[in-house]
């Protein structure tokens, strides 16, 4: 069978590592390189200065070899064909210096050849200001000037030619001493610089490899000790991430576990409703059918709207813990305005249990997410009518101020039976129920309270109600100023 190779993505992202090593090994040789061009750069400048130099000499000469032009006794001193040259000790030594590589000459006016080699180049300058030229004889560049000088033999052209042009030599120079060294510099260096790349980066590479051969499952931290410290701010980042993925997934294993076994009982009444139902209708007379027909409905029904309101609130609580880490989309809420709403929802459900259902509010805003702040207020209110005994009264209140001008509240009161100060840690706790409370609750109100709080980064404050009897809900919250 053929083996199926994947074609790349080009979109995927590149290899971190190869990357970083690619970007050291750029840069670092790049550096190098930039020394050794400084490095060309400033010996051209000085065979630069040197040759100008060189010129300057050659030019200070030419007055010297002038003085060296001798005219014998008995000859016109304007007729340069027999004319002696006695070098001056400057021209003499300018000659033995560079054996071989100098030259003279001197031209009449009109460009003939008095004294001089043959390659020297005719010069005919115009004015007395010195001329330079390059001239290449056997393969080395002489620098030559042509000046006119006044001798005793009248006027002439001088030239002197020098073949140690500093200039000639540079490219020679700048291979053996800068071009070569340089280059078996950056070819050390480049492979001193790969070995030495790879293995600072080994412990990266490791870490990569470490996370690749994890477990989806293991979450556990890595240990930061094993990392060099650049990287530790990277496996803390890590670490904590883990602890966040760790956390919400045993909220998740725990939030279906509890729902199943929630579910599992008002399933289980819904179905031993039903099934009584039926067998009921086997057995009986129309007359007793259409009587046991409406309890049997009216149970249905009761059923029917404690499940729905058990999902509701399990939904209410997945959502509160899969925003607990996360601060986006947030907006500005007018505490006084979700009250209102609240309120208006819960006046039927209270007008049936003749219950005073009160509302005192301040100006108050906050920010947050808006439905689950909402969620929040529901659930308190409805425990507090739930809870409260028939022809009581809840009171919903919001205001800013509490515990600082920079603080803004809500509260629910009721004159219920209360929660005993020793209960009311546990009450937070998901499916718990103070024991002998009746009505029909699922211990789940004032968890989901607390867990939308602490996504705001607050928490439930329970107490006693006014004279010292009922049950008071406080939840405070950091200001928006109006």
């Amino acid at each position: 069978m053929p083996r199926v190779v994947p074609t790349p993505d080009p979109g995927a992202p590149r290899d971190l590592i190869g990357g970083l090593r690619r970007r050291l090994m750029v840069m670092l040789l790049a550096t190098i390189g930039a020394i050794g061009a400084a490095t060309v750069a400033f010996h051209y400048q000085g065979a630069g200065t040197a040759a100008l130099q060189q010129d300057q000499r050659l030019l200070r000469l030419v007055p010297m070899l002038a003085d060296s032009v001798v005219v014998p006794r008995g000859v016109a001193p304007t007729d340069g064909t027999d004319l002696t040259l006695l070098m001056a000790p400057p021209i003499q030594e300018f000659l033995a210096d560079r054996d071989g590589h100098t030259a003279v000459g001197v031209f009449s006016p009109q460009g003939e050849r008095l004294v001089g080699a043959d390659w020297l180049p005719v010069l005919l300058p115009t004015t007395e200001a010195p001329e330079f030229v390059s001239v290449v004889d056997a393969g080395v560049t002489h620098r030559v000037v042509a000046q006119r000088a006044v001798t005793e033999a009248g006027e002439l052209i001088l030239v002197l030619a020098d073949g140690s042009d500093a200039r000639q030599h540079w490219l020679r120079n700048v291979l053996l001493r800068v071009l070569l060294p340089n280059l078996a510099l950056f070819a050390v260096a480049a492979g001193v610089l790969g070995w030495g790349v790879t293995r600072a980066l080994q412990p990266l590479m490791d870490l990569r490899q470490a996370v690749e051969r994890r477990s989806p499952r293991d979450l556990s931290p890595i240990d930061e000790r094993q990392t060099p410290a650049e990287v530790r701010p990277l496996v803390n980042a890590l670490n904590r991430l883990f602890a966040r993925v760790n956390e919400q997934s045993d909220t998740q294993r725990r939030f279906v576990a509890d729902a199943a076994h929630q579910l599992r009982t008002p399933l289980a009444g819904l179905q031993a409703q039903v099934e009584a139902w039926a067998q009921a209708a086997r057995s009986m007379g129309a007359g007793d059918l259409l009587s046991l027909r409406a309890e049997q409905v009216l149970r249905l029904r009761d059923a029917t709207r404690n499940t729905t309101q058990l999902a509701n609130q399990l939904l209410a609580l997945s959502r509160a813990d899969a925003l607990r880490d996360d601060d986006a989309a947030r907006e500005t809420v007018d505490l006084a305005e979700l009250c209102e709403t609240v309120l208006a929802h819960f006046l039927d459900a209270a007008g049936a249990r003749r219950i005073d259902l009160g509302l005192e509010a301040a100006p108050a805003r906050v920010q947050g997410h808006a439905w689950l702040l909402r969620e929040l207020l529901i659930n308190l209110v409805d425990n507090a009518i739930k809870y409260t005994p028939v022809g009581g009264a809840v009171t919903l209140r919001c205001g800013q101020g509490d515990g600082g001008a920079g603080a803004a509240w809500i509260e629910v009161e009721d004159d219920g039976p209360g929660i005993a100060p020793a209960e009311r840690a546990r009450v937070l706790q998901r499916f718990y129920r103070v024991p002998g409370t009746g009505g029909s609750g699922h211990g789940l109100g004032l968890a989901i309270a607390d867990g939308i709080a602490r996504v705001h980064h607050t928490q439930l404050r329970l107490g006693s109600g006014a004279a010292g009897h009922g049950l008071c809900v406080r939840v405070v919250f950091d200001a928006v100023a109006h």
